[in-house]
């Protein structure tokens, strides 16, 4: 049985092309790029050549882009830099964001007692901007605002300008956790008021276990792991050589197919949406859809019965990959944060299924054939 793959938005598989780029600094470019000999030397240049291509795409000064071990690190890092050098006193994010920035916030809050406060969240998945608003206009600290540019379960599109333009008005450091984004939606980091932006390779065909970290060149840090001077003194440590080469080229690739990938992958969204309607009753979507969400995901919430409790591991064993999370679950897994935060309903079931370039409209018809069965 040949399994159908529709949890892109937890990992992607490596693009042959990124693994060819990356094969000779493997074998042939090998050198630690801290050595000064022809075989440092190589592998140094990869590095540069890579930070370039980077920060090319992103519109962003090359000295801007830092490379790190994936999004998680990333995030915390901004999140806990914003604390200790730029002099923020209270943190303003949303029930919504991906773990590594909650439990972030929560240690900051509970650990260094820095001032934390929820920006609502509207029915559809979007931040009430005028909660946002409020929050920043009523803080007699400087804030930072960590918010997601899409989010990791629903898709929902944060308008970051927007939140940017706010964040200006009242001098806050913006952070935003873009791992969905970055490889899937073109910046232009110049004309965009962030201070913080962040990446994960193996979202977009890159090899896990490599990220970015973008610092705006007005935000100036201390160091955030120490050791030696590797990544311009900011983060110590032997660079992941062939990782940070794959990034590069997977970020190249997809932002040279970006048209034309993301048509089709929306195209699929939408008739798997269209599908699911059509076959089978009391369906519902979490987030906004229809609106300003990224073209990846699809959340899908099943009405609640003996058969869809069991949705999860019964697509597992007919070989579809997908994932989920409900407003209310029993025993060890508590369900996603997310969906309790939107939909507090007990009577629904909620999974995600996200796609890439490599999914058809094949699969679709198998699974929705399938979940005919399941629900």
């Amino acid at each position: 049985m040949k399994r159908i793959y529709f949890d892109n938005a937890a990992t992607t598989p490596l693009d042959k092309a990124v693994l060819d780029a990356m094969l000779p600094y493997m074998t042939d470019h090998f050198g630690n790029p801290s050595s000064i000999y022809s075989y440092g030397r190589e592998s140094r240049l990869g590095i540069e050549n890579a930070r370039k291509t980077v920060a090319k795409i992103l519109n962003a000064h090359p000295g801007e882009i830092f490379f790190t071990s994936g999004g998680t690190e990333s995030s915390n890092t901004a999140i806990n830099a914003a604390i200790r050098d730029l002099g923020c006193r209270h943190i303003i994010t949303s029930e919504i964001e991906h773990h590594a920035t909650l439990h972030s916030v929560e240690q900051l809050h509970s650990g260094q007692n820095i001032a934390l406060s929820y920006v609502k969240v509207l029915p559809n998945g979007h931040i009430d901007m005028e909660h946002l608003r409020a929050l920043l206009a009523g803080s007699s600290k400087r804030s930072l605002v960590t918010l997601m540019h899409a989010n990791n379960e629903i898709g929902n599109l944060l308008d970051i300008h927007a939140v940017g333009k706010l964040c200006q008005e009242f001098d806050a450091i913006f952070h935003s956790d873009t791992v969905q984004t970055v490889g899937h939606y073109p910046f232009d980091l110049r004309n965009t008021p962030v201070h913080f932006i962040n990446g994960a390779g193996h979202k977009f065909h890159g090899p896990k276990g490599v990220g970015i970290l973008y610092i705006n060149e007005n935000v100036k840090i201390t160091p955030f792991i120490q050791g030696g001077a590797q990544e311009r003194n900011m983060r110590a440590g032997t660079e992941n050589l062939y990782g940070i080469i794959g990034f590069a080229k997977a970020l190249e690739l997809a932002t040279a197919h970006y048209e034309e990938h993301s048509k089709y992958i929306n195209d699929l969204r939408m008739y798997m949406a269209a599908q699911l309607q059509q076959h089978i009753p009391g369906i519902g979507f979490n987030g906004d859809l229809h609106g300003r969400s990224l073209y990846t995901v699809l959340n899908v919430s099943f009405p609640k019965s003996e058969k869809s409790e069991m949705i999860l591991f019964n697509l597992d064993i007919n070989g579809i990959c997908a994932s989920g999370g409900s407003a209310c679950t029993s025993g060890a897994d508590a369900g996603s944060h997310v969906i309790r935060a939107l939909n507090s309903n007990p009577n629904q079931i909620s999974v995600r299924f996200s796609f890439s370039k490599d999914n058809t409209k094949e699969e679709i018809d198998q699974v929705v054939d399938k979940l005919k069965e399941l629900v």
